[in-house]
């Protein structure tokens, strides 16, 4: 017989103990030193009721489930609802950070809208809690879905979450697909059902025309403030526009960004081919031209002067400034040296892809001896999405074939995505003849075969994942892997080809 009495006492007890959570079949709903609570016990049904400025729940309690001194789960009725519930009070070491609340939300949320939206399907239980094992982020929720024969991996990110969370969903949708498929017993996981904001799926359309028919994905944008979801066509990846800019545009500013800088004494001396260290990148989304020491952005040029300092602290070069830029080039020729001893010091560790690119530059046959060294851009401009991506490196092997070299100095998960993004909008300016029109490798006649991958890292600095992203992408993507020696800063040496 439950004694009601000492369920009120002890709920009393948690509201006023600290960390108490609140859960409504499984979903969290919310801290339980947040909200009011009256517990009716003095009648035929007892009843409980929550709420606070943001929330309200009343519930009829059926019976008491399990209670003890940091646990009470309730059996409770909602009206209304047909079937029985249950309610838990859960004391925690903690409160929950806000945006693991949201998380969590988010997940009771989204398996109502999927039960709702896909009538014909059981929903599997959703989860947002890391996988570590599965390099799975709590970031995502994830799960399963069944129709009839099929079934399908699914994964979501909450509006709201960073826009890094949402670029890398497929990602972590592929891991999660595999893992799907590894543990499946009696049935095959047809593929994978990505959830992301309004507004955010051309990326990932894009991104998942370079994955084989065995990764099939299907995406999905939320509408109406979560509340139901949109499939989303294949045909949106058009949406992606793409271009570059012309070669002459390129070269002209670099000439005039050269002749500025020729006459000051501090920067003329690293110059090449007179000195060692500072290189000039252009800037295409702002026809200015960045000034780098090793990679290490520290000025910039435009039409209008120069602005040097590291970071937003920027001052315009003028003749009383001129020794503060001295120094801050003496500095840099100091501590970004590759043969400094004391490596600690940020200006050292700053933009490591940057300075591994400029050792690529000088001598891309390092990397692979097929590679021809009259032709390597740096930086090239791909514009698409109305946001400017990034190809670290673009060049041409000797006999013809276009290659995408991307870079990374220290682990990260997403490096095999990022360079398939590169490779799509590199295929589709070599499919429109965009290279020749705009004035790149001049005299050299570019082979038709889609463009190589070169995934360049430090030897233990690729993330696990790569192994199963890499198995999952159209077999014309051709992907080296190469890792370099770990002290690359004093000389690239290739550890394995792979």
């Amino acid at each position: 017989m439950n004694d009601w009495a000492a369920l009120d006492r002890a709920l009393a007890v948690m509201a006023s103990s600290g960390s108490t959570e609140v859960r409504e079949d499984g979903e969290w709903f919310a801290e339980f030193s947040t909200l009011h609570c009256e517990f009716h016990h003095d009648r035929v049904r007892p009843l409980v009721h929550l709420w606070s400025a943001e929330r309200n729940l009343t519930r009829s309690v059926l019976r008491i489930r399990e209670q003890t001194g940091d646990y009470i789960a309730l059996e409770v009725h909602r009206f209304g609802c047909n079937t029985p519930g249950k309610l838990e009070f859960l004391r925690t070491d903690s409160p929950r950070a806000a945006a693991r609340i949201t998380r969590d939300e988010f997940r009771g949320r989204l398996q109502r809208v999927l039960a709702e939206q896909f009538p014909d399907a059981a929903i599997g239980p959703l989860t947002a809690s890391p996988d570590l094992e599965h390099s799975l982020s709590g970031v995502y929720v994830r799960g399963r879905m069944h129709e009839g024969s099929r079934e399908w991996a699914v994964i979501a990110v909450a509006p709201g979450e960073t826009a890094a969370a949402v670029e890398g969903i497929l990602t972590s949708g592929i891991l999660w697909l595999d893992c799907t498929r590894s543990r499946a017993l009696t049935r095959g996981v047809e593929g994978l059902r990505v959830f992301v904001p309004e507004g955010s799926s051309a990326r990932l359309l894009e991104l998942s025309s370079a994955l084989s028919s065995s990764a099939r994905v299907e995406v999905f944008e939320f509408r109406d403030r979560c509340n139901r979801v949109q499939k989303m066509a294949a045909s949106d990846e058009g949406n992606v526009r793409c271009w570059l800019t012309p070669k002459r545009e390129v070269d002209a500013a670099l000439a005039e960004a050269r002749d500025a800088i020729a006459g000051i004494h501090a920067l003329a001396l690293h110059l090449p081919p007179a000195g060692d260290g500072i290189g000039l990148r252009f800037i295409a989304a702002s026809n200015e031209v960045a000034i780098c020491f090793r990679g290490l952005e520290f000025a910039r040029w435009s039409r209008d002067g120069i602005a040097f300092g590291l970071g937003d602290r920027r001052e315009r070069l003028a003749d009383e400034s001129e020794p503060a830029l001295d120094r801050l080039v003496r500095q840099l020729d100091l501590y970004r040296h590759s043969l400094a001893t004391k490596t600690n010091y940020s200006l050292y560790r700053s933009a490591p892809e940057q300075w591994m690119e400029t050792l690529v530059l000088e001598d891309p046959t390092r990397i692979d001896a097929q590679l021809d060294p009259a032709f390597l851009y740096s930086q090239l401009a791909a514009l698409g999405a109305g946001e400017r991506g990034v190809i670290d490196l673009l060049g041409v092997t000797r006999r013809g074939r276009l290659a995408v070299i991307e870079l990374k100095a220290t682990e990260n998960m997403q490096l095999p995505m990022q360079a398939v993004e590169y490779w799509l909008r590199v295929r589709r300016h070599q499919r429109n003849g965009d290279f020749e029109r705009y004035g790149y490798f001049a005299g050299k006649q570019l082979d038709a075969k889609p463009p190589l991958v070169y995934l360049v890292a430090p030897a233990l600095r690729f993330h696990p994942s790569a192994d199963t992203v890499l198995k999952h992408l159209l077999p014309e993507i051709q992907v080296t892997r190469i890792g370099l020696n770990e002290n690359w800063r004093r000389g690239l040496k290739v550890v394995f080809r792979d």
